[in-house]
């Protein structure tokens, strides 16, 4: 009797932990299976917009491997992974830029970058273990070369220039010309000062950064530190898009690093001397040449009379410089949707999307509701099956079928990708190999 006594004694004591535990437990199983119906509507979202194709690099889970610790969730900057049915998964493929975060965090090592998959090939240019092409003298460092991470982009700009200061040859304007303000390309400017080499740097666009200048405001642009020639360890684990920038800044400016601006590669052509290389502005001769031009590849340009006024431009940096004008974006993309969104947001802006076809296709559903919603007020006015035929100082002139329309205009922005390079590399005789899913 005793002892039942004092079993049923225990039993408050015992509800005392239980009752919280299960309390803990309850609401971590209702979060997970919450996250869990997010992770699949996010993942059945994008395959019916058919956005089921990464871009270049990106993450391959081996799902023997993983435990479902969601680490690689958290480290993912573009939101691109999620767990179901506890295991780790690629669930919006399309905005994985190949961060590369997701592989550094895995507590198992489940995680392998790859490039392209089964059903896309990507085209990635051959180059050997110190960065030269299949062309003795011409390298390439950087996400032109297939690796979109920041520090392993520095990190081969570093070396490349290692090797050039090794390459046989006199006479030269230029020790190197490097094409590409961008991490790979600031790193072997850097490294160019640090080894004493003539060099110059160019790059098309009016700032340096690369892919990173095109990102979004309050993008989050490194997972990594870095080391810097000149510089030493960059100790930044994670940093928006404008810090890093305003960072690199402040190195060109400690370091004298020396960069023309708007200053697009056009040709490069052997000599007795190396290489010539053509820009818009001149021509130099070098004993070697780096490619770090990333992938974005030259802003695809409509070919339309008035496309030369400083009103047109190739991406949308700040929607809130457009505020109270009237504004016309030209494409069917994500990027244009986003664009004409964020500017029909701006007081006082109002906005015109022209696109070439008759429906939007492949765009996230995300931006094709805000774009139903917006569309609603009728701004943006939303003008489909339409073509640019004229850009003049005060309006565009448009043609949609057989009818010709004028809109009253203040600024052009034009989404409509970029031509990559490749045609380019490919006739001064650069080699490619396409991957299919493989590092």
């Amino acid at each position: 009797m005793r002892a039942a006594a004092q079993r049923m004694s225990d039993i408050p004591t015992l509800l005392l932990y239980l009752i919280p535990l299960a309390i803990v437990l309850g609401v971590y199983f209702f979060r997970r299976a919450r996250t869990q119906a997010q992770n699949v509507e996010q993942l059945y979202e994008a395959i019916e917009a058919g956005l089921t194709e990464p871009a270049s690099l990106h993450p391959v889970i081996d799902p023997n491997r993983c435990i479902g610790s969601s680490a690689c969730v958290a480290a993912c900057p573009e939101s691109a992974i999620g767990v179901i049915n506890g295991k780790a998964q690629l669930v919006n493929p399309s905005v994985c830029i190949g961060h590369g975060a997701c592989a550094a965090s895995c507590p198992l090592e489940a995680i392998t970058l790859v490039f392209g998959t089964e059903r896309r090939g990507v085209d990635i240019p051959y180059v050997k273990p110190n960065f030269e092409t299949n062309v003795p003298g011409i390298f390439i460092a950087g996400e032109l070369g297939g690796m979109g991470l920041i520090r392993k982009a520095v990190e081969q700009g570093r070396q490349a220039i290692t090797t050039i200061k090794g390459v046989a040859g006199s006479g030269a304007e230029f020790d190197a010309i490097i094409v590409g303000a961008g991490p790979a390309g600031l790193a072997a400017g850097l490294g160019a000062i640090q080894h004493k080499l003539k060099y110059l740097v160019v790059e098309q666009e009016d700032s340096l950064g690369g892919t990173v200048y095109h990102y979004p405001r309050n993008k989050i642009a490194m997972t990594a530190p870095v080391k810097l020639p000149l510089v030493g360890n960059v100790k930044f684990d994670e940093v928006t898009k404008e810090t890093l920038l305003e960072f690199w800044q402040g190195v060109v400016r400690k370091t004298g690093l020396k960069i023309r601006f708007n200053e697009r590669m056009e040709g490069i052509e052997r000599s007795n001397r190396g290489f010539v290389v053509k820009t818009a502005r001149g021509a130099y001769n070098a004993r070697a040449v780096l490619l770090a031009t990333g992938r974005r590849g030259t802003p695809r340009k409509l070919g339309v009379p008035g496309e030369e006024q400083p009103k047109v431009v190739y991406r949308l940096v700040d929607a809130e410089q457009y505020r109270g004008r009237r504004v016309l974006v030209v494409g069917g993309g994500d990027s244009a949707i986003e664009a004409a969104i964020a500017l029909s947001e701006q007081p006082g802006t109002k906005v015109t999307l022209s696109y070439r076809g008759d429906a939007f296709g492949r765009i996230k559903p995300k931006n094709r509701e805000r774009l139903d919603t917006a569309a609603g007020r009728k701004n943006p006015q939303v003008i489909l099956g339409s073509t640019v035929e004229r850009i003049g100082a005060t309006e565009v002139g448009l043609v949609q079928g057989q009818r010709k329309l004028s809109v009253l205009n203040d600024a052009v922005i034009v989404c409509a990708g970029g031509v990559l390079p490749f045609d380019f590399l490919k006739k001064i005789g650069i080699e490619f190999e396409t991957k299919h899913g493989t590092a």
